[in-house]
């Protein structure tokens, strides 16, 4: 049964295996000595109204590491947003027995396609809870690691209103979770990994959960567990936790028990991609997939981000919302063009891609806002796996600072120009760090806006 380059969707809910590049199995298992072979299978497991991509830069780590890519999965949460009422039903979003019930499907696929007994989870922010319920209340024997990245363990806030809520400490769901002398499951290694003061869902005031100056009762050591091994990773903000290089770091070194050999991401002389198109009905975003969308894929140059020749490749999504795979030199920067069904044209910029990969999940962007009008283009940057720290970081758009992004704790992750009708068409930097990319300004007046993404 070859897995290689394909997704398992178990209803609308999808497992991206992560198979062979270039037509090997999934099935087979990796050879004793094999470097990375020793390590158990891992899962990873997105958070919050995200997606199974955040995780690219960390299994290619992995994998440049020695660990062989049939090993390294990542799930992709039909409904990823959390319920307001975790009994209550809400259209588009999931409740926790959801995800614990996905999870389980997941693992089960995971331990079939490698013949392992037992595997390794790892999870940020919201993924750790459907972690931590799988292993306590889903028969979790078969998890020998589980690493919470940036989990609000005890919650965002700890109040007596709005109990139903997943994210509540004093909820029923995370005082189940935390009942007793150790909150952890014995059977399991448990490793948590925090921020030191910028993870702004372990803050111990209410503004960022729309009610400054009251005290949410949680404070930075929030994501800690009585009975797991703790870490404080430094500066690091919310997402970071999880695919910072020194999460990397930490993940690795605590499910292999030694340092990992290299830190930087080795290319591969082949790249071949692909990944689903996904949609947001009603405004939610989801994993679930779109049929009857365009991706065509361009080459562009990195200094003007005009394309270089016809497109590398052009398809369109059946009922499962695959498209690819692409084959790209790891050396290119490329164009994404996005066309969905009821949705704005979506042209997607990014760095070149050193390794292959089966989630480079597509999702158009958000409809042009009243706040676009009168603007010729609109142009987004966009970091999926973290944010923009101000001043922590280096953030230029179109050679200045971004004014929509607040300084202090960091907390956006997008930000957003807007160009006159005679500014259209011309090249536009984004610079975030050392990751620079330059998209081009697309007309706004026929339905389009750019995305500056970001892989690092």
């Amino acid at each position: 049964m070859d897995l290689s380059r394909r997704t398992i969707l178990k209803g609308a809910g999808a497992l991206s295996l992560l198979g062979s590049r270039l037509g090997g199995s999934a099935m087979a298992q990796a050879a004793p000595d094999a470097p990375g072979g020793d390590i158990p299978p891992i899962l990873f497991v997105h958070g919050n109204g995200d997606q199974a991509p955040l995780w690219m830069t960390t299994i290619w780590r992995m994998e440049s590491n020695g660990v062989p890519h049939q090993r390294l999965l990542a799930v992709n949460f039909t409904d990823p947003l959390a319920r307001a009422d975790d009994k209550v039903e809400q259209a588009g979003r999931s409740s926790t027995d959801d995800q614990r019930r996905e999870l389980g499907e997941a693992i089960k696929e995971l331990k079939q396609a490698t013949g392992a007994a037992r595997i390794a989870l790892v999870g940020s922010s919201r993924g750790g809870y459907a972690i931590r319920n799988y292993i306590k209340n889903g028969g979790g024997d078969d998890v020998s690691h589980a690493v919470l990245c940036g989990t609000p363990n005890h919650g965002v806030y700890a109040w007596d209103e709005g109990l139903g809520n997943e994210f509540n400490g004093r909820g029923p769901f995370l005082r189940g979770l935390n009942d007793g002398d150790s909150e952890v499951t014995p059977g399991t290694a448990f490793l948590t990994l925090r921020s030191d003061g910028l993870d702004k869902y372990a803050q111990a005031d209410g503004r960022f959960v729309g009610k400054p100056g009251m005290p949410t009762n949680v404070t930075a050591d929030g994501p800690a567990l009585k009975g797991a091994t703790n870490l404080v990773l430094g500066a690091l903000d919310h997402r970071e936790t999880a695919f910072h290089p020194h999460a990397f770091r930490e993940i690795y070194k605590f499910i292999a028990g030694r340092e990992p050999s290299r830190i930087g991401i080795t290319p591969e002389t082949t790249v071949r991609l692909s990944g689903l198109v996904t949609g947001t009905p009603g405004g939610v975003p989801t994993n679930r997939p779109v049929s009857g969308a365009s991706v065509d894929i361009y080459r562009v140059s990195a200094e003007t981000g005009e394309r270089i020749g016809t497109p590398l490749h052009s398809s369109q999504t059946g009922s499962d919302g695959r498209w690819g795979p692409a084959q790209v030199d790891p050396t290119w920067p490329l164009e994404f063009v996005l066309t969905a069904p009821n949705a704005v044209t979506t042209h997607i910029y990014r760095s070149p891609f050193p390794r292959s990969s089966d989630i480079v999940h597509l999702r158009a962007a958000r409809p042009l806002l009243p706040a676009d009008a009168g603007a010729g283009a609109v142009i987004m940057m966009s970091r999926p796996r973290g944010y923009f720290g101000l001043p922590r970081d280096v953030v230029l758009l179109d050679g200045k600072e971004p004014a929509d992004v607040k300084p202090g704790v960091p907390t956006d992750s997008v930000t957003t120009l807007r160009l006159s009708a005679a500014e259209v068409g011309r090249p536009v930097v984004g610079l975030f760090n050392e990751e620079r990319i330059v998209a081009r300004a697309w007309p706004a007046s026929e339905n389009r806006i750019a995305i500056a993404e970001l892989t690092y």
